[in-house]
Parts: structure tokens; C-alpha cells; sequence
């Protein structure tokens, strides 16, 4: 079962019964987000029907909306692959979460309520629980829970929606850098972000967020040097 608080378009796709193509969306959207599926691996449709006892057309049609975003990359002769990032992708990748994830950060600390940060705290200790379990999984859930939980706060859909394209973008490189240093070697500043909402510190917990893409990216970068 998922544990991500969907949001912004997946809130609003949200059902009792919701229709195929958007279960099996957001099925395969996780598969990248969480680097189930890997940096250079091949996507096919026929693997999918078969992973996710789909059809061929709600998968297909996943396949053609994760494309869009950016999240898997189309190559030709009908082949589909997760996209492996170059140094220059990565660069850019920084700079745009440095910027959103930040004015996302400014306006949710400036609307986040006590119960608000409780639930942050709940979801970084879980967080800290994966890191000494070795829980690649629970520590990619979580850490990802955390900053959409957090952005959510801010009352910017368009804003949100951005930083969501991309995390699938670098979500799946940030799997590769858990399987290389483990879980244990991934600190982060959350624990920074939430004393400084907690003392309505706007710049502190703005400045620890960029600190916190900052490395995460250098982690993705010092990967990509060694297997370049």
C-alpha cells in the first residue's frame, strides 16, 4: 500500500474507485520515482501488463504520460527507457529545486501550524527508522512524504507541481546513490528545517532546505563520476 499524501493532481484524481489508467499511473509513476525501475532500464509494455496485472491501454497510457514529464524518455525503434542523467541535466536539476523547493519552503513556514510540524516530525522520525534499518524503500517513501508534505503547506499548485516533475526526474539516481553508500551514509537537514519552523524562522528553514538539495545533488554527482 502506498503511504505518499498524494498531491495536488493526484489529490484530485483521488476516488472511492478510481479509474484504471489513473491506478496504473500512479503505480508506475512510483516504480520511477522510487528507482524500483533504474536509470537505463528498458520499459516495456508487455513487462508492465505483466509487474502490475494491468491492460495494455492504461498502461500504455502511463507510459505516454510519464514520457511527458520527463520521467521515462522515448529512443526510437519503439524502446522507452528511465532516463539516465548527465552532469548537465543534474546541474539544472539543482538549480530549479534550489529555486522552487525554496519559495516553496518560504511559504509553507509561513502557513504551517503546530499539528502541521507534528505530522513533519512523525514522517522525519519514521525517516530515521529506515536510515538505521537500512530500508532503501521506507527511506526514499519517506524522505519524498516529507517534501511534498511540507510544500503542500504552501498554497502553490503550480509551484508544487513543478518540484513533483522533478523529483521523477532525479528520483531514480537517488536510489543508485542508496545502493552505493547505503542508507546510513544519507544524512539530511530536516531536523534543522523542522527547529526553525518551529521558531517561525522563515530564512532558517529556507537556507537548510537549499542545503539539503545541495546534498542530495552532490551525492547524485559524485555517483555519475564514478561511473562515468
Amino acid at each position: 500500500m502506498n503511504v505518499i499524501s498524494r498531491t495536488a493532481d493526484a489529490q484530485k484524481d483521488s476516488t472511492a474507485n478510481p479509474p484504471a489508467h489513473e491506478v496504473v499511473y500512479h503505480q508506475l509513476r512510483d516504480l520511477v520515482l522510487f528507482g524500483e525501475l533504474a536509470p537505463g532500464d528498458a520499459v516495456t509494455i508487455q513487462g508492465l501488463v505483466q509487474r502490475l496485472g494491468a491492460g495494455m491501454t492504461p498502461v500504455r497510457e502511463a507510459i505516454r504520460r510519464l514520457i511527458a514529464e520527463g520521467a521515462l524518455r522515448f529512443q526510437g525503434n519503439r524502446r522507452v527507457s528511465v532516463p539516465t542523467l548527465t552532469f548537465d541535466e543534474l546541474s539544472e536539476i539543482e538549480f530549479l529545486r534550489k529555486t522552487i523547493e525554496s519559495q516553496l519552503t518560504e511559504r509553507a513556514a509561513q502557513r504551517v501550524t503546530n499539528a502541521d510540524i507534528d505530522d513533519l516530525s512523525r514522517i522525519d522520525t519514521a525517516l530515521d527508522a529506515a536510515i538505521l534499518n537500512g530500508d532503501v524503500r521506507g527511506y526514499l517513501t519517506c524522505n519524498y512524504q516529507f517534501h511534498m508534505t511540507l510544500y503542500a503547506r504552501a498554497d502553490a499548485p503550480i509551484l508544487l507541481g513543478v518540484a513533483e516533475q522533478l523529483w521523477l526526474r532525479f528520483g531514480p539516481s537517488l536510489r543508485v546513490v542508496c545502493g552505493r553508500f547505503g542508507t546510513e551514509n544519507l544524512p539530511d537537514q530536516h531536523k534543522e528545517l523542522l527547529t526553525a519552523l518551529r521558531s517561525a524562522d522563515t530564512d532558517a528553514a529556507t537556507r537548510a532546505m537549499v542545503k539539503d538539495v545541495v546534498q542530495g545533488t552532490d551525492q547524485i554527482a559524485q555517483v555519475l563520476r564514478e561511473t562515468a
